[in-house]
């Protein structure tokens, strides 16, 4: 059975740099975070129903690496995913303060293994598809995820240091969760 582990977090907290240095150590595949290649298909300025069409090319993303896993068996049963749809839930109510049915019924239905929520404690790194340089929006941002994690019953660790303290974490929690 495929274990499925998420990298969740504000912008700018290393989630896809995780996800790679992850999927190069464990020899898998990571699934990239779909806004992004949307966002510079089709420019920065979204509008609510947007991220309904993220959040389907999200899952639809993570359904198709999932398959390609599924029928490669030289490759660990890991799959590594950059954002799920609480990151489109946080996404949606922060910037618009309501969400779309369908990422609030796929958020219960799907199923991962392990969360690693990524904290602010890096420096931003500003990119054209970026909104929230300040520190203040991306701590506020952080405790939501947070709180998330909290209430939810998938187990999770806080992802905080610099790039290698946060991979030796992510390593150290990834295997934990394989032994069992």
């Amino acid at each position: 059975m495929i274990k499925k582990v998420v990298v969740i977090g504000p912008e700018s907290t290393g989630k896809s740099t995780l996800c790679e240095q992850l999927a190069a150590h464990y020899a898998t595949v990571w699934v990239p975070e779909y806004a992004r290649e949307y966002l510079l298909k089709h420019g920065a300025g979204y509008q609510y129903d947007d991220l309904l069409t993220i959040a389907k090319g999200q899952v639809a993303l993570e359904e198709k690496y999932l398959s390609s896993l599924e029928t490669n068996k030289k490759q660990p049963p890991l799959l590594l995913i950059d954002t799920d749809l609480y990151v489109m839930k946080v996404w949606c109510e922060y910037v618009f303060g309501q969400c779309h049915s369908w990422i609030l019924d796929q958020i219960v239905q799907r199923d991962y293994d392990l969360y690693l929520l990524c904290d602010t404690d890096l420096p931003w790194v500003k990119d054209e598809l970026r909104e929230y340089p300040d520190l203040e929006s991306r701590r506020e941002l952080y405790h939501i995820y947070k709180d998330i994690m909290l209430n939810q019953s998938v187990p999770w660790i806080n992802i905080s240091g610099d790039y290698e303290q946060r991979f030796q974490k992510a390593v150290k929690a990834v295997n934990e969760m394989l032994k069992h």
